[in-house]
């Protein structure tokens, strides 16, 4: 890592709550700190950016998990022009999933909002993200800037798949909006609120019973009249171009989960008690070839998002490539260790276990052949006469 601190990472085994309570509150002061010193993304540095959340994904996926969101928080309000709303004691998440049941609703309390505000946008193109942060695809073009002048809000309803609420003293949240009668029109925004109101109510931790990433709990929230400050127009939170570069900043996350799972094979092969054969030759090639693929599709959509080349269609295309090469690379990864190591490594060494359960957990935010299918359509949608290999 680029000489940032390291952080103790938590017990193996059923930690214990007080343990992961500090190792919650360790990452998220980290969070603050990297949030000062990284760049954002889509400003000339996205490459370091993602490199760096790979080696924090290295180190500890839920140490990562934690992080990328407040990360995320902050490039999307300086995507907004919000950056006043950033405060330096802040840490943050961003609960952008949407679930089964009635969705959480967003009515205006003060002024009405202006014709600009409600740019006419197709929200048939607007997708479910699944888990917090997923860009199954981006709509349209990018949006015009999400300022947006002062208005009144409050959120009720519940929001599934809210990560660290219980920690975080923000979050950025998706909502879909009502009029001041309360009647849904159809479109969504995205909102920043305080987790200290007394209509912020999260489910107890208990209902999160993960063994990955167990120290990240997520559990629905109900909100009730919570105040909310909107961030941009209707549908400005998912046809930003940001939305697409958040979704392939987590696949960062993820390779270097990956890269951390791999390790195991490597540093057996390194130091062997009999000399390798061929079966265990060809896994470490294969892992080489799985890693060093995700790592230069990383790399070629970091370049696109700085050079501009990843906004609107094209920038879904990026976003679903990036995370289906990731996340397929991290599943063969799994696979292959576990057929060269053996059992041993999953039933008797729980730092191991941990890595492979957490990451087993975290690309489920990709959608698997869905998203395969999501980006031959988009492709196609492109209308570009040369293929896109």
């Amino acid at each position: 890592m680029s000489g940032h601190p390291v952080l103790p990472l938590p017990p193996a085994v059923a930690p214990d709550q007080q343990a992961v309570r500090r190792f919650v509150e360790h990452a998220l002061e980290q969070a603050r700190l990297l949030g000062r010193e990284l760049p954002p993304p889509g400003e000339g540095a996205t490459r370091e950016l993602w490199a760096e959340l790979t080696a924090l994904g290295r180190l500890d996926l839920a140490h990562a998990r934690i992080i990328e969101p407040h990360l995320d928080a902050l490039a999307i309000l300086r995507q907004a022009g919000r950056e006043d709303l950033a405060g330096t004691d802040e840490t943050w998440a961003v609960w952008a999933a949407e679930g089964p049941g009635e969705p959480l609703l967003a009515t205006p309390s003060g002024p009405a909002a202006s014709p600009e505000q409600t740019a006419d946008t197709d929200p048939t193109r607007s997708t479910d993200p699944g888990l917090p942060g997923h860009p199954a695809t981006c709509p349209g073009a990018p949006a015009a800037s999400g300022v947006v002048p002062a208005e009144t809000w409050t959120l009720t309803g519940t929001k599934p798949w809210c990560s660290l609420a219980d920690s975080v003293t923000r979050a950025v949240v998706t909502a879909h909006v009502a009029d001041s009668h309360g009647n849904p029109t159809g479109h969504r925004r995205a909102f920043v609120v305080a987790t200290d109101h007394p209509g912020f109510a999260p489910e107890p931790a208990s209902e999160w019973t993960s063994h990955g990433l167990a120290e990240v709990t997520t559990v629905p929230v109900s909100f009730e009249h919570v105040p909310a400050e909107p961030l941009g127009a209707d549908e400005w939170y998912l046809t930003r171009p940001g939305f697409a570069w958040g979704g392939m900043g987590v696949a960062a996350v993820w390779l270097g989960g990956a890269q951390a799972v791999a390790d195991l094979l490597w540093e057996q092969l390194r130091h062997p008690r009999r000399p390798p054969d061929d079966a265990a030759l060809t896994a470490l090639g294969r892992l080489d070839l799985e890693l060093g693929a995700a790592r230069a599709v990383l790399d070629r959509a970091a370049l696109a998002v700085d050079d501009g080349d990843a906004a609107g269609d094209r920038g879904a295309a990026w976003a679903l490539r990036v995370r289906r090469t990731v996340a397929d690379a991290a599943e063969t990864v799994i696979r292959v260790v576990s057929r060269a190591t053996g059992p041993g490594p999953l039933t008797g060494d729980p730092a191991h276990i941990r890595r492979v359960e957490s990451l087993q957990v975290y690309i489920r935010q990709d959608h698997a052949e869905r998203d395969t299918a999501a980006l031959g359509r988009t492709l196609l949608e492109l209308g570009e006469e040369d293929t896109p290999w």
